[in-house]
């Protein structure tokens, strides 16, 4: 029996254990106060710490003994979150907020988590682009990072930012110019990742230009974005003087030298250093986040053993030896000839981790709180495919190396008909290493939590385990939990039946069925085609089934549409680039003003998902900041803010006197207390036509 297999069974035996314990407990103590929502999350009395360190416990599936209290949220103004860590000697934390992609409104923050609710932050430096990387120095002192330098500075000074000192400086970062003369406004992987060495050498990442570095066919020579001295996609080396400290640079300094360490690694987010690193056979562990592909199960993230000269594939290889088929030729001929099998400059991946699964941090666990992770290596996933949203714990070797096992292993899927699968590529089955999870069910819960989105993670002095989520605009901390876990928390996706029912509407509609075909043509086909498993299409299909496919794909995506309030999905913001999540498709900034008639384009998504169910669109009278709403028995189902467009489908209920029936609102309005066959009722006096 696998781990898997154990887990399971104490999962369901747990679960029992805990619907008669919160049967019998519903008896003596009566019903439970109303949840209060913070950033998504649904938070009562409950905690997780103690003392001034106790924080509102949040609903995620731990591991047994362990839990997650909610520090910070969205109400604490923080934008996108993307690393913290903790200042030697101080119960105080430093958070780099990145603002959001397109951003240049970056923040440091500060953090005391002893202060009342609301007072925890302060702002340190403001307006820094992209800022991301934090780590303790070997000087004890804290250094960051934007897209193009590494800094340090004194977090608890008066004046930080007159503290500032510039140690790396122009690196690739957002604006670039490839090597043919092309000008990239914004680069696909800007982000500037580190990590010093005992001895004070710094590895920084310099991730690729774009995904998979694929020009118009054939090609003939290598990525040259990834080739020379100033190589992307690789992991840059910068060695200090003696002394082993970077001397702050003035104006007119030469910039440090550098040497590209180790190449053909496509976004290095993850990175972790055995602490005897560089004492020879000690691990250099790297998480390499992948190229996009179509298949939601391929190709599989990695875990690297970095060695110094070695390169890691992309973007010929995947999935340990899978040639690139776009790169044929240049894996027939040359320095990369037969690269992904049998060329030793090629280093394979050391093992698979779950396909997709965006691994974002890493780290050797090192403290007191928590014995059994002593020494072990954590992976965040924040990927928001089924396989991420999770964190992960490898036991290692005595040099750090997770261990291995013999295929199969497998990983978990969420939310699927077949909940594991075994790391697997083109050839097979693959041995991998075995891991336990930490944080397993991160799904997305109606009324209970939003989908998991880790980012940043940090081991306290205190050896409590803290991590930042950027989409969720969260920091959380996990502590020791005493008795039976919280029961495991159901998955609430988008029925099939309903996915029918709106695939069903927008066919029957003449003008949606034009709109959808639009938007399937101009942007679909055009413009995302290797992303999002290429939104389900397929070669030979017609146009009509094309149509229908791609609809049902937005459709089963978590936050894309919600038909009637387009305001509200991923869909738009993502395409406007109007919230803190990266715009798409890449480039598509300059869209409305290089390409004719895509900004009509965008409209006409909207008018899609606003037009998509039948009935009358009405906006939420102004007054109280939310107005309740519920099901045809009188059960509270949730609160929509004012303003905010319904699609109603009954001005006057039929079976609700005094009541609108309006369809399904976006999820984050959902309490989690009510089915769609219950309806959704408002007060007819709440509802405004929309100008």
């Amino acid at each position: 029996m696998n781990h898997l297999t154990v887990w399971r069974e104490y999962r369901r035996l747990r679960l029992f254990a805990a619907v008669i314990a919160g049967a019998l407990f519903g008896l003596v103590s009566g019903a439970p106060s109303e949840p209060v929502r913070k950033s998504g999350y649904a938070v009562g009395p409950d905690t997780c710490g103690s003392g001034d360190l106790a924080f509102p416990r949040v609903q995620i599936g731990m591991e047994a003994g362990f839990c997650a209290g909610l520090v910070a949220s969205e109400e604490d103004h923080l934008k996108f979150p993307r690393s913290i860590v903790q200042l030697p000697g101080r119960d105080l934390f430093v958070v780099a907020d990145m603002g959001g992609w397109g951003h240049t409104d970056g923040r440091m923050l500060l953090l005391d988590p002893h202060a009342p609710q609301g007072q925890r932050f302060k702002e340190l430096l403001t307006g820094i682009e992209y800022p991301f990387g934090l780590v303790i120095g070997p000087d004890r002192k804290l250094y960051a990072s934007t897209a193009e330098t590494i800094f340090r500075f004194d977090p608890l000074a008066e004046n930080p930012r007159s503290t500032v000192e510039t140690i790396i400086r122009h690196m690739p970062g957002r604006r670039i110019t490839l090597p043919d003369g092309t000008r990239l406004d914004e680069g696909a992987h800007p982000l500037k990742q580190f990590v010093f060495d005992r001895n004070g050498r710094l590895f920084v990442n310099v991730g690729s230009h774009n995904d998979d570095c694929i020009t118009p066919a054939p090609i003939t020579k290598p990525c040259a974005p990834a080739e020379g001295a100033s190589a992307m996609a690789a992991i840059w080396l910068f060695t200090p003087p003696p002394g082993g400290v970077f001397p702050a640079l003035k104006p007119g300094d030469t910039d440090p030298p550098h040497t590209v360490y180790a190449r053909g690694l496509r976004n290095s987010m993850a990175l972790a250093l055995h602490p005897n690193f560089p004492d020879a056979g000690y691990a250099f562990l790297q998480g390499e986040n992948g190229r996009d592909l179509p298949d939601i199960f391929k190709p599989n993230e990695e875990i690297n053993a970095i060695e110094q000269g070695r390169h890691y594939g992309w973007p010929y290889c995947y999935d340990v030896s899978t040639p690139s088929p776009e790169f044929r030729s240049v894996l027939q001929s040359g320095a990369y000839k037969s690269l992904c099998t049998a060329n030793a400059l090629y280093k394979p991946p050391f093992s698979l981790l779950p396909p997709h699964g965006a691994p974002l941090a890493m780290l050797y666990y090192h403290g007191t709180r928590f014995p059994e992770l002593e020494g072990k290596l954590l992976v965040g996933l924040h990927g928001y495919r089924p396989t991420g949203s999770r964190v992960l714990v490898y036991d290692v070797d005595d040099h750090g190396f997770p261990r291995l096992s013999p295929a199969p292993v497998r990983y978990h899927v969420s939310c699927a008909a077949e909940p594991t699968r075994s790391f697997r590529t083109d050839a097979g089955e693959v041995a991998a290493a075995p891991f336990e999870e930490l944080i397993a069910g991160w799904h997305r819960v109606n009324g209970a939590r939003p989908q998991g989105a880790p980012v940043g993670m940090t081991v306290a002095e205190d050896g409590a385990i803290w991590l930042v989520e950027d989409k969720n605009k969260t920091v959380i901390r996990i502590d020791r939990a005493a008795g039976d876990p919280p029961q495991p928390l159901a998955c609430d996706t988008r029925s099939q039946a309903l996915i029918d029912q709106l695939a069903a509407f927008v066919a029957s509609d003449a003008q949606n069925r034009i709109r959808l075909t639009t938007l399937r043509k101009g942007l679909v086909e055009k413009h995302c085609v290797g992303c999002h498993s290429d939104f389900g299409l397929k070669a030979g299909q017609s146009d009509a089934d094309k149509d229908v496919t791609a609809l049902r794909f937005m459709l089963s995506q978590d936050g894309w549409i919600y038909p009637g309030d387009p305001d509200s999905g991923m869909l738009r913001t993502r395409l406007r680039g109007s919230g803190a999540e990266k715009l798409m498709p890449p480039g598509g900034e300059s869209l409305p003003k290089t390409e004719p008639g895509y900004a009509h384009l965008l409209d006409t998504a909207d008018l899609l998902v606003a037009k998509m169910v039948p009935g009358t669109r009405m906006r939420i009278k102004s007054g109280p900041p939310q107005r309740k709403f519920y099901g045809k028995a009188g059960r509270e189902c949730g609160e929509i803010p004012a303003a905010k467009v319904v699609v109603v489908t009954q001005r006057k209920a039929v079976d609700k006197p005094g009541f609108s029936r309006f369809f399904r609102p976006a999820d984050p309005y959902l309490n989690g207390e009510c089915t769609d066959d219950d309806g959704y009722y408002i007060r007819q006096e709440f509802l405004v036509p929309v100008q």
